[in-house]
């Protein structure tokens, strides 16, 4: 039956755009849940398990991890089965959740899809492009979803941004830490950067024209403060600043373009809009205004503070991976999305290397 299921979804996708049989292969993806198993289950990991477990839709076959103990007290704890071998885990379900360390992302994905798994791949995707390329050419061959885990494109301080016409001329944003063993085992380019990197891609529709960065290690190994400014073709340009030694949490955007300014706290969930605006519409969300003259003309500066859906964003996240394997909805962070990130968050690494030698 799961074959036949995966046969459908190869021909609508493939043979045919008929809404008729959109019609017919949601209904019947619908008639039963979706089995889906999680291979990591350390922090992030057992938030998945959560998440899948309360998710209608959803029936989570189980969990593995190298740590047995860890798996099966996480298998106890959310009433599902511990698997001692992953390629058992992966026989049973139809998608996977891969939050395992980056050094594994690639082999574990790879033997996923080959066995015609869709799989939702915690960022960053893998460590280099040529397994992420590999990975989105198995994902064609074996038609299967893969989504990457870039959650703060749900950040609702983010979405806030949809309803209006974002088209940034310049972009700051930082993303500050205090220091945690976790994800010290690769840059912070590549831990932290890479989110806003994923943001910053999805706000910029164009190519990279030219990238200074530099950086610096201080505790670990490997970068532990990076600061990239990008410039795009089409003229926008962006700035950068990651750290994971600082005092605080700061995760903040900030977005300048023809008559539009915004401020985006990621981590407190605020965003403020200043707006130019001809006139003043009655019953608006406008919270104050002053007028002002340009070019011999009225107009006036508006300010905003769009009211936020609160939501938890991973398990939005999660049930778009539902929704894009039943044909509902399309991966927000797709393979390819997730490889672009990956491949200008390495650009950034190489840069930063040539400077410091």
């Amino acid at each position: 039956m799961q074959v036949f299921s995966q046969f459908l979804i190869s021909f609508y996708f493939y043979y045919t755009n008929s809404q008729f049989y959109y019609v017919i292969l949601n209904t019947y993806m619908l008639s039963k849940p979706i089995d889906i198993g999680v291979i990591g289950v350390g922090h992030l990991g057992e938030h998945h398990v959560k998440h899948y477990s309360n998710i209608p839709d959803i029936n989570l076959v189980g969990v593995y991890d190298i740590d047995f103990k860890r798996s099966a007290y996480i298998a106890k704890k959310y009433k599902t089965i511990v698997y001692e071998d992953l390629e058992d885990l992966i026989d049973n379900v139809n998608a996977l959740s891969i939050v395992t360390p980056t050094s594994n992302h690639f082999e574990t994905a790879k033997l996923c899809i080959k066995n015609k798994k869709h799989v939702f791949i915690e960022k960053p995707i893998t460590v280099d492009l040529k397994q992420a390329d590999i990975l989105l050419k198995l994902g064609m061959k074996n038609s299967v979803i893969i989504q990457v885990g870039h959650i703060e494109r749900l950040n609702p301080a983010l979405l806030a941004l949809e309803k209006y016409d974002v088209n940034p001329n310049f972009l700051e944003i930082q993303r500050l830490a205090p220091y945690t063993s976790r994800g010290s085992d690769v840059p912070v380019v590549l831990d932290k950067m890479i989110h806003d990197i994923d943001i910053l891609l999805s706000l910029v529709k164009s190519d990279v024209q030219s990238l200074d960065a530099t950086g610096m290690s201080i505790i670990t190994d490997s970068l532990d403060i990076a600061q990239a400014r990008i410039k795009f073709k089409n003229g926008t340009v962006a700035s950068l600043m990651s750290s994971r030694i600082a005092q605080d949490d700061v995760r903040k955007i900030k977005l300048f373009q023809k008559n539009l300014y915004s401020t985006i706290d990621l981590l407190k969930g605020s965003t403020e809009i200043y707006k130019v605006e001809k006139n003043i519409k009655s019953g608006s969300d406008i919270l104050k205004y002053a007028e002002f003259q340009r070019n011999g003309q009225k107009s006036f500066i508006t300010y905003l503070r769009p009211n936020l859906k609160k939501h938890d964003a991973l398990e939005l996240e999660l049930k778009n991976f539902l929704y894009s394997i039943i044909g509902k909805e399309k991966p927000i962070v797709d393979g390819k999305s997730g490889r672009d990130a990956l491949s200008l968050a390495l650009n950034i690494q190489k840069k930063i290397k040539m400077d410091l030698t």
